[in-house]
């Protein structure tokens, strides 16, 4: 793995321990959940009288591998051993309910990753889920992930960014679901007969975050004519330091959702809301997070300047030209980024060339985020409708609304004697189009952005230890 696994676990024997993907068992547990994942219907389920389905007999014995070589597995992570217990149960437990939706309860809870956050332990895992960016059917999934935990992140987590559920995560082998653009490791998404009272943990994994930062940055440097400084030349060359900022920057990030003046659900779950709302609420977490590393430079933690040119990359290249338009909320923050530093001249698109002020960037990116901080504590006092109201005036302060946009036109444009919710279909999908700026650079990125699918550390040319 990287060199913050190797010197993290070196006290500890951690990466010494024989790898699971190593293990013969590892590519039979693979297949077998690869054999499976085509006859499962977008619930998990198995219809057997689904064309192609197989007979119930051969589908007991696929899941019967599993079970196999999950126990042959086991004894490599003895952390692991009571959740593969559970596991073995729920998948008998899914055999013998004849394939209806399946039931990952018991071994999610079992599951607690972030019990005990030792750098550079290995976890495996199996699910039915879906993969958020990637495939929406919950299909059972197998993946093997290292934890990323070295001691100068978990000092930070103790005494400063409290966040005891937090998993950083790579890569060591995945099934098909994750052979997508998909990112993080989620409890929410596992298929189970209830959702539990709260998660125990969430994991991001910093290996892909890296690797496609590094790749689609490179590219936009080079075609954008961007001089970079000489010490973000080197971070966007490097995969292990691209990691550790990822890594300080997801867990500020995730705590962020539930900090601060917050006028509503941080995390919006199960809520209606106009994409702009998500767009506002994903780009406050990511500029706390760069404020948050202005802060860290400047008390000598040496993350904090690379966590600060992450976020404005990944923002301003990645994000907006990443995705369809539909309701593309992070594609959005992106746009605002970039539009509120053209605004303040921190960037110029001149000569057909990006000029950014480097000195006066950490200033007036750090702007923004107040200007979304102050809507939010004023949000407190203010009927939901409004809040929106005064949150699109914020956004299209600085990025032009779609030409036939009703929210553009005001309230008078709206039938206000629907609920807020119903007042969401006026909402455009793509309410907020691209600029030529954008336009142009989405085309010129294209075929980078498609390469990134299924990028890991080992994509970039470096080996796994």
């Amino acid at each position: 793995m990287t060199e913050i696994l190797a010197q993290g676990a070196a006290s500890t024997g951690i990466a010494s321990a024989a790898r699971v993907i190593e293990h013969q068992a590892w590519p039979v547990l693979k297949r077998a959940v690869e054999e499976i994942r085509p006859w499962q219907s977008k619930d998990g389920s198995i219809d057997f009288d689904a064309e192609g389905a197989p007979s119930r007999a051969v589908a007991e014995e696929a899941v019967g591998r599993v079970i196999t070589a999950v126990a042959e597995l086991s004894p490599l992570l003895p952390h692991d051993a009571a959740y593969h217990a559970a596991l073995v149960a729920d998948l008998r437990k899914w055999t013998d309910g004849a394939f209806g939706v399946p039931d990952f309860l018991d071994s999610l809870l079992a599951f607690r990753p972030a019990a005990d956050r030792a750098d550079g332990r290995q976890h495996l895992a199996v699910f039915p889920m879906y993969t958020q960016n990637g495939n929406p059917d919950r299909n059972l999934e197998a993946v093997v992930l290292r934890m990323v935990w070295p001691e100068w992140l978990a000092e930070l987590e103790r005494t400063r960014y409290d966040n005891p559920l937090f998993c950083g995560i790579t890569f060591e082998d995945f099934t098909s679901g994750y052979d997508t653009n998909s990112a993080v490791f989620f409890p929410e998404t596992i298929s189970v007969r209830e959702a539990p009272e709260r998660f125990s943990w969430g994991g991001i994994f910093c290996d892909r975050e890296a690797a496609r930062f590094r790749r689609v940055t490179d590219a936009a440097v080079r075609t954008l004519g961007v001089r970079l400084p000489d010490d973000i030349r080197e971070l966007v060359d490097d995969q292990d330091r691209c990691q550790q900022a990822f890594v300080l920057w997801d867990m500020v990030h995730d705590r962020t959702h539930s900090h601060g003046d917050l006028p509503f659900d941080p995390f919006m779950i199960k809520q209606r809301q106009p994409f702009w709302m998500y767009g506002l609420e994903e780009l406050r977490c990511d500029l706390t997070a760069f404020r948050e590393a202005v802060r860290l430079e400047a008390d000598g933690v040496a993350q904090g300047r690379d966590v600060q040119y992450a976020v404005l990359f990944d923002r301003m290249f990645r994000f907006p030209v990443t995705g369809e338009r539909v309701r593309n909320y992070d594609g959005l923050g992106g746009q605002l980024l970039f539009a509120y530093l053209h605004r303040h001249d921190v960037v110029r698109w001149t000569d057909n060339t990006l000029h950014i002020d480097w000195e006066r960037a950490p200033q007036v990116t750090n702007q923004l985020c107040t200007e979304i901080e102050d809507l939010y504590r004023a949000g407190i006092d203010r009927p939901k409708l409004v809040h929106w109201f005064a949150a699109y005036d914020l956004v299209s302060a600085y990025l032009a609304p779609h030409p036939g946009s009703r929210w553009a036109k005001g309230p008078d444009a709206l039938d206000l004697t629907q609920p807020p919710r119903k007042l969401v279909d006026d909402v455009l999908p793509d309410e907020f189009p691209l600029s030529m700026f954008y336009e142009a650079l989405a085309k010129k990125l294209k075929g980078v952005i498609a390469s990134t699918k299924g990028i890991t550390a080992a994509s970039t040319g470096r080996a796994a230890a």
